[in-house]
């Protein structure tokens, strides 16, 4: 990027008074010293960035922190380029301090030390976002800027005190934000940070311990309050650095993640894992929705899925009738005591698969202890590892075990699952057998995670004995190396015969350098982790994301009244009984998405259902009322809005026979939820069912105009 040659505001023609140059003159100037100071990291950045790369990889840690910092480098490199300038989303002015304070996305200062901006989520940032005329923060002035390609195309002020009015024009406080509310949609979520509000902010800036629930209605901003905590948290708890657990994003359904894509890597964090339920288990991309109801409910409890540990357990009894081992030399007793001493060896918490390798050591030792023959200890274990009736006895013992076999035996064996789950009645149990134990279900999935996780991968002890061979034979290897040296050394010292010492020989094998299997990035743990529409989880949907975080540190965002299914009780009492205690509410209650002409409609939609629903107050509106008309003009009404309308979204709800194009979507309403269109034509929502799920199917996809809304009816 070269130094600025050119404005950086390009006003158009209705806002000349904005233009004035005892207004913008010192933003100019602070700019073209931004633009120089880009210039300058970025080169520096780069070179630092090359140096990295050429520099020796080394082994173990040395290698981690050096891949670590290429990333850091990588990703503070590709978010200057991404931004140039309009990496300053505004300036405040203290009523202190007449040194106006520049607020971008990340901190930037200039070859002389001097900040040049401050970071959105530093201390210092926070008037900027969390100000009102009730509480300023000490704020004289706020300005914040609308950027078009790289320049400012707008830009407005707020005065906090009568010091305040002194150099500032068009003094539109709100209005201009107001009228941004309503800009085009586009595929992805546009860049809302510049007009964070101050109740969203402050559920931004709360802390990490215990769980947040953030609760509010359509158009609140609960998925920009859930996206930018994510990289607030980061930036200011060292606890949840990438290093330390990092953040795990949990998102409703693909269309949604593929909206907020965009959002965390233009915040400068792009270490975050993001993914939907369906991710965390192999099975969840076929799964398919549970077709009977009393099942979805059966499987929607966290008390069964705590069968899934009785389940394994069942194959870690060992047996009560001891055995004869034969060796070369001798017969050894192997007691009933004996096996469960072994089978105690593991510690506790070791996933099945994992801990059978511990009971196979513990179980050779006993048998080499108590061996009475001349024959050495190493050649009896070997001969043991080779016996075909002691590994026939073992695998039988404790075999190896897969999450689907499992999960897939309760559906289908009536006894096994009357002896894992012996509270189910018997109708209960008839009612979740199946014909095709792995035709799996969206239900299926916490019971799939959770036995994956009692389980631990069953390859992990194959890896492991390959892995061994691979640092026996690196050993070996390297024995042979020190033996030619040492003959080799004719020095006086004969300094290579301390190389001979079996410590040293082990501190040549780099074990962290030799090849492992990748881990799985969603397993866990992590630090924190933040759900967005927490409303649909069910119980059992709760424990997987419980697994991934033991110390209980969630942001939960959600609607009670956007639950499909209802959601009666309060959110602390559903998150007390599902295993979160330390739990704090932080409610949003404004709708700056929805026009009020669309709420107007909408509310009573879903007050039919649920006269208590938490409706936010629409602070705008689009002068555009809402259209009933015949579904046969579904055509000629996209038609007219694509010729009218040259940038934008539109969303057809509720007809699968809709073919979506680039700029019109077909979505059913499950797959609305947390997404925004200019235009939403709903085709016979009456069709969407009667009851809760009818009423707040009707009640989201209603919601999700930001402009206009039509309503399409067969009849």
């Amino acid at each position: 990027m070269s130094p600025l040659t050119t404005s950086a505001f390009d006003l158009p023609d209705h806002l000349t008074a904005k233009a004035d140059t005892t207004l913008i003159a010192a933003d100019e100037q602070h700019f073209a010293a931004v633009a120089e100071s880009l210039e300058q990291s970025i080169a520096d950045l780069s070179d630092r960035l090359d140096a990295e790369r050429r520099a020796p990889g080394g082994t173990g840690q040395a290698a981690l922190d050096r891949d670590l910092e290429v990333h850091r480098l990588t990703a503070r490199l590709r978010a200057l380029r991404r931004f140039g300038l309009d990496l300053c989303l505004g300036r405040i002015v203290s009523a202190d301090d007449p040194e106006p304070v520049y607020v971008g996305r990340l901190g930037l200062t200039d070859s002389s030390g001097r900040r040049l901006l401050v970071d959105w989520r530093s201390p210092a940032a926070e008037p900027f976002f969390g100000a009102t005329h009730g509480n300023p923060m000490g704020l004289a002035s706020r300005r914040r800027y609308r950027w078009t390609r790289g320049r400012i195309t707008d830009y407005w002020d707020e005065v906090f005190t009568q010091d305040g009015f002194e150099g500032h024009a068009a003094l539109d406080d709100q209005s201009a934000f107001i009228a941004s509310l309503g800009s085009n949609r586009s595929a992805r979520m546009r860049d809302v940070l510049g007009t964070i509000q101050a109740d969203q902010d402050a559920v931004i800036r709360a802390g990490s311990s215990g769980a947040l629930v953030v609760d509010g209605g359509p158009g609140t901003g609960k998925t920009v309050v859930a996206l930018h905590r994510t990289a607030y948290l980061l930036y200011s708890d060292p606890r949840l650095g990438h290093r330390r657990g990092g953040v795990l994003f949990v998102g409703p359904h693909q269309p949604y993640l593929a909206y907020v894509a965009d959002v965390l890597p233009s915040l400068g964090e792009e270490g975050v894992q993001i993914c939907t339920l369906r991710d965390l288990v192999d099975e969840g991309a076929a799964a398919r929705p549970e077709a009977d109801p009393d099942v979805a409910l059966l499987k929607s409890s966290a008390d069964l899925v705590t069968a899934i540990d009785t389940a394994v357990h069942f194959y870690e009894e060992p047996p009560t009738r001891g055995m004869t081992v034969e060796t070369d030399s001798s017969d050894i007793w192997l007691s009933a005591d004996d096996w469960a001493e072994a089978f105690e060896a593991p510690d506790p918490g070791t996933p099945h698969n994992e801990a059978r390798d511990q009971v196979w050591e513990a179980l050779l030792t006993i048998l080499v202890d108590g061996h009475d023959g001349d024959e050495p200890a190493d050649l009896v274990r070997k001969s043991l590892q080779q016996n075909r009736e002691l590994l026939t006895a073992f695998s039988r013992a404790w075999p190896l075990l897969d999450a689907a076999d499992v999960v897939g035996d309760l559906w289908s064996v009536p006894a096994y699952l009357r002896k894992c789950a012996p509270w189910l009645s018997p109708d209960d149990v008839r009612t979740l057998q199946r014909e095709d134990p792995r035709a799996w279900t969206v239900s299926d999935l916490p019971f799939l995670d959770a036995a994956r996780q009692r389980l631990g991968d069953p390859e992990t002890s194959r890896r492991k004995r390959r892995h061994d061979a691979v640092v026996a034979a690196e050993r070996e290897r390297m024995a042979d190396v020190i033996d030619r040296l040492v003959e080799a050394d004719d020095s006086e010292l004969l300094l290579m015969t301390s190389l001979r010492h079996q410590d040293l020989r082990d501190a040549l094998v780099d074990e962290a350098a030799l090849p492992t299997a990748d881990p799985d990035l969603l397993a866990g743990p992590f630090a924190h982790v933040v759900v967005d529409e927490a409303q649909e989880l069910t119980d059992a949907e709760w424990q997987m994301l419980l697994l991934r975080c033991p110390s209980g540190s969630f942001t939960i965002v959600g609607d009670r009244a956007q639950a499909r299914h209802g959601f009666t009780e309060s959110w602390q009492d559903r998150l007390e009984r599902i295993g979160l205690n330390r739990v704090r509410l932080a409610s949003l209650s404004i709708n700056y998405r929805t026009p009020q002409e669309v709420m107007v409609e909408a509310e009573p939609v879903i007050r039919a259902a649920l006269p208590d629903a938490n409706v936010p107050t629409s602070i705008r509106s689009s002068g555009v009322p809402v259209e009933h008309r015949a579904a046969s003009e579904l055509g000629s009404i996209l038609d007219s809005w694509l010729a009218e309308h040259a940038e934008g979204i539109a969303c057809v709800i509720g007809d699968p026979t809709f073919r979506p194009t680039s700029r019109v979507r077909s979505l059913t309403p499950e797959l609305t939820k947390g997404l925004e269109f200019d235009l939403v034509v709903l085709v016979d929502p009456e069709a969407f069912g009667t009851g809760i799920e009818g009423a707040v199917d009707r009640y989201v996809a209603m919601t999700r105009a930001t402009h206009r809304l039509v309503v399409l009816t067969s009849s």
